[in-house]
């Protein structure tokens, strides 16, 4: 059975499908992580988690959201964590294609739930676009400061920064994204990279993997995903199942499976 390391069940495209749950776990999926973007989005998340007992979350802030309101501090992300369907922190990271935020605000905010992660021992979802050298610049310099656990998710970013996901101890998460036809750069990546330390995911409502792209992505599409991906490491799709499902309560022990 597959987890579906990060989708954003709260969502109004999904939240208003009530078979969108039913549709996955036919499709094989036996768990949800559901993603906090804001923090004043936190009770609709925790709703979503609330469903059932394979639906966990995470709560965090966005960097996207980095610079609104009400900002994350290490007190009221650690306080939130202490709900038992809180398993992580994030999605929490650096953004510099769009710059919805200032960099300046996130990197402070990333570092925020960096410090919460290092505190509490949960790990953290990282978001990152076009943003490598300062992300690898900032995972190395605090893991050296403190440990911590973490995903990079909907990985595809450059071989430099999942070279340092590997020497850090961070895993990464492959989306419907390595399914497109551009994706070479990111296959090429999934081929070298260790299936021990990847995780599965759709982003859902976002990046629907081939042949859906362009419509709502869905939770059901992690199943086309991990296919891609056992594919391109010459396994079967059960084996890559398996694997990157144990590696998803390696990473959030605090999931308990259903």
């Amino acid at each position: 059975m597959l987890i579906d390391s990060h989708c954003h069940l709260d969502f109004p495209k999904l939240a208003k499908d009530p078979e969108v749950v039913a549709r996955a776990r036919a499709a094989g999926v036996s768990g949800f992580l559901t993603i906090c973007t804001r923090l004043d989005k936190f009770e609709g998340v925790r709703a979503a988690a609330a469903k059932a007992d394979d639906i966990w979350c995470t709560v965090g802030v966005h960097p996207h959201e980095a610079s609104g309101s009400p900002q994350a501090d290490v007190a009221r992300l650690t306080a939130l964590a202490d709900d038992p369907k809180v398993v992580g922190f994030g999605e929490t990271g650096l953004d510099f294609y769009y710059d919805h935020s200032p960099r300046d605000a996130q990197a402070e905010n990333f570092t925020v739930h960096i410090k919460v992660a290092q505190a509490t021992g949960l790990p953290i979802v990282i978001h990152t676009r076009d943003a490598d050298e300062k992300t690898d610049a900032m995972l190395r310099a605090a893991m050296a400061e403190k440990p911590f656990t973490g995903v990079l998710h909907c990985f595809s970013s450059g071989e430099a920064l999942a070279r340092t996901a590997l020497e850090l101890g961070l895993y990464i998460s492959i989306s419907g994204i390595v399914t497109f036809k551009t994706a070479e750069a990111l296959r090429d990546i999934v081929r070298w990279f260790p299936v021990e330390r990847m995780l599965v995911e759709t982003d859902a409502p976002f990046l629907a993997p081939e042949p859906h792209r362009g419509r709502t992505c869905e939770p059901a599409h992690v199943a086309l995903t991990a296919a891609k991906v056992a594919a391109i490491k010459g396994i079967p799709a059960n084996e890559l199942a398996r694997i990157t499902t144990e590696n998803f309560f390696r990473l959030f022990p605090k999931a308990k499976r259903a």
